[in-house]
């Protein structure tokens, strides 16, 4: 019998035999965090030249700083060494592309059910909610200004970063 997993353990197992990221301490080596979108496309310790261990990485739809993000990036800051928070959305996201109304129509349509209940969070302009997202970070009050915060653009056709803040 065959499960809906199999593939992905195999996978595991034979990423388990060459293992060598053993010790970590769980801490930001790189002293980097960011908050980016749950989006397949992205890379996010490959885009700015990372490896596992360097940073703490918060992903969610559109890329957002959530009340959830803002507890992780408290956490990360007091207590695993981030030092710097990049915020990172990207073009051609499914949140940035469609208004509310028409997400839950086409969530509504592939699910059989009404979904307008649910709240999305799409984003009618990209360089205006990262201003506010970027702000969002710098203005907590449990985050220290000596934190360097910013507010980047990742084009997902050309890897290429664009700082907005």
């Amino acid at each position: 019998m065959t499960g809906p997993f199999d593939d992905l353990l195999a996978a595991n197992a034979a990423f388990a035999r060459d293992f060598t990221d053993v010790g970590f301490d769980g801490v930001a080596a790189a002293g980097v965090a960011m908050v980016t979108c749950m989006d397949s496309r992205i890379d996010p310790l490959g885009m700015v030249g990372l490896r596992p261990g360097d940073a703490k990485i918060l992903r969610n739809p559109g890329g957002r700083v959530t009340a959830a993000a803002l507890t992780a990036l408290v956490l990360g800051v007091h207590l695993l060494n981030v030092r710097r928070v990049l915020v990172v959305p990207h073009t051609r996201c499914a949140m940035a592309s469609s208004d509310e109304a028409e997400l839950h129509r086409r969530l509504s349509d592939v699910a059989g059910t009404d979904c307008s209940w649910l709240p999305l969070g799409t984003i009618p302009d990209q360089d205006q909610a990262l201003r506010a997202d970027v702000h969002s970070v710098r203005s907590h009050p449990l985050i220290p200004d000596s934190v360097a915060v910013g507010g980047f653009l990742y084009d997902v056709d050309t890897g290429a970063l664009r700082q907005v803040v």
